[in-house]
């Protein structure tokens, strides 16, 4: 396992993290065994990973919960994200919604008490704001909250989840020096944050955490055009319509551009957003020991040749709204 600095904040993080969201989240992707939950953190942990993340909203606090009682005798081995939602409950809030609507003070004091609880330690190592819209950058008053309960001592950094329709919307904070961190969509497909948002963060020394790496399934290679996907599986609305037939299309076109790399198509995946220098660690969803084998044992290939990095740069694909 290779490990990198998380921007400034002077922590090291395995380069593959492991992503706690179906640990919890039944709902979003259907019935999950502790057990093996248990047994991938082990293993992840056994292979080198040293970052989780996790948020207050994955099974309403059941992933934050089974991180805690795995970490009781491994919490200083281990660094945990996690992240808090706002008080409206409301997912990507309005432009006109006032921050102090969604994360006012008092909301984030009593949140981050709920945080420490649901993971039983005394300081959060990461903490973000689940969502945001840039109708706050021009008064950033919850990151200001977030950085007075960091000189508290109760956070360690601070950061921003991006909205997925906007991501952009964070490169004001970014340029501020208000954040140690920022969560964001980077993929094959997703490149738009290549153009401003990751070397602002590089420039910053902002620690780059990079979700849904693998576009909730189809850069794994997983989906055919036969596919039934659960209707208790969220994806069954992610590729609804005709955009599943057009993801399969697009996927089978990186197939052809990865042929004769040596790579399979998930660890083509890992690669691509690893190979971008502001990258300090990809999280991609883990929930049994071989995918936990299979994640981890990218970070013992050699780094992606930049000459096959342009190649994948033509998948670009900008799909407008990304959770029909």
């Amino acid at each position: 396992m290779r490990y990198r600095d998380f921007g400034k904040t002077g922590m090291k993080v395995s380069e593959i993290g492991f992503g706690a969201w179906a640990l919890g989240a039944e709902d979003w992707w259907g019935k999950q065994d502790d057990k093996e939950s248990l047994k991938s953190l082990e293993r992840a942990l056994e292979l080198g990973v040293n970052f989780i993340d996790t948020a207050a909203v994955y099974g309403a606090g059941k992933s934050e919960k089974l991180i805690r009682d795995f970490l009781k005798t491994r919490r200083e081995k281990v660094i945990v994200c996690t992240k808090t939602p706002p008080e409206t409950g409301i997912w990507r809030p309005d432009p006109w919604t006032r921050w102090d609507a969604a994360y006012s003070e008092a909301w984030l004091r009593k949140d981050v008490e709920h945080r420490l609880r649901n993971l039983g330690t005394d300081c959060l190592d990461i903490l973000v704001l689940h969502t945001w819209t840039r109708a706050w950058n021009r008064d950033p008053g919850p990151l200001l909250a977030l950085a007075k309960l960091k000189k508290e001592g109760k956070i360690r950094a601070i950061g921003i989840s991006t909205p997925e329709h906007d991501q952009d919307s964070v490169n004001g904070p970014i340029r501020d020096g208000l954040v140690d961190a920022i969560q964001v969509i980077y993929n094959i497909f997703e490149q738009e944050p290549a153009s401003e948002l990751l070397p602002s963060a590089k420039e910053k020394g902002v620690g780059i955490i990079i979700r849904v790496a693998f576009d909730e399934g189809s850069l794994t290679g997983k989906y055919s055009k036969d596919t039934k996907i659960p209707a208790t599986d969220f994806r069954s609305k992610y590729f609804k319509g005709e955009r599943f037939g057009e993801m399969v299309e697009r996927v089978d076109a990186i197939k052809a551009d990865i042929a004769g790399s040596g790579y399979t198509l998930p660890q083509a995946a890992l690669l691509y957003t690893l190979a971008n220098p502001a990258t300090s660690t990809v999280i991609p969803g883990i929930r049994s020991v071989s995918q936990a084998e299979m994640n981890t044992a990218v970070s013992d290939l050699p780094p992606m040749p930049e000459e096959l990095q342009v190649r994948l740069r033509k998948h670009a694909w900008r799909r407008g709204v990304w959770y029909p």
